[in-house]
């Protein structure tokens, strides 16, 4: 009885993980309301390839990318988790003003490729291909190159 009870218990698992595991592209229109508003707002002159729905255990995230490469990333609200523009530069008005002007005191001419944040923090990347991470007040935690 042990033994069909923990296969059960097995299968069901592999089951469910399989489940959780949805990737599927959906159209623009099927994203939260903010992230349909962030597109429109930031990156209106750009087509969008794909935009797709991720589905885990816990959460679900929304992945716009976009012909030029430039990928959006949200959270199941629609706010912004990462902004990736590898042949372009993040929109200035998406980046904390404090990230931006620090960006733009210390590291000169250097565009803003990537912005990620987190509960935690805000990881920058730039075009100079260092990586620069601050705290929930803007503050230089580190730097990575």
């Amino acid at each position: 009885m042990k033994k069909l009870f923990l296969l059960w218990v097995v299968l069901f698992s592999f089951q469910a993980i399989a489940r959780a595991d949805g990737d599927k592209p959906i159209k623009i229109n099927r994203l939260p309301d903010k992230a349909q508003q962030f597109i429109k707002q930031y990156f209106a002159n750009n087509d969008v390839a794909m935009a797709k729905v991720e589905s885990s255990w816990l959460e679900k995230t929304y992945t716009v990318i976009f012909t030029n490469g430039d990928k959006v990333e949200f959270n199941k609200n629609g706010v912004w988790e990462e902004v990736n523009c590898k042949y372009s530069s993040v929109p200035a008005k998406v980046i904390p003003t404090a990230i931006l002007n620090y960006v733009t005191a210390n590291h000169p001419g250097e565009r803003i490729l990537k912005i990620e944040r987190d509960k935690k923090n805000y990881e920058v990347k730039l075009s100079n291909k260092w990586k620069l991470t601050f705290d929930p007040m803007y503050q230089l935690i580190d730097i990575e190159q």
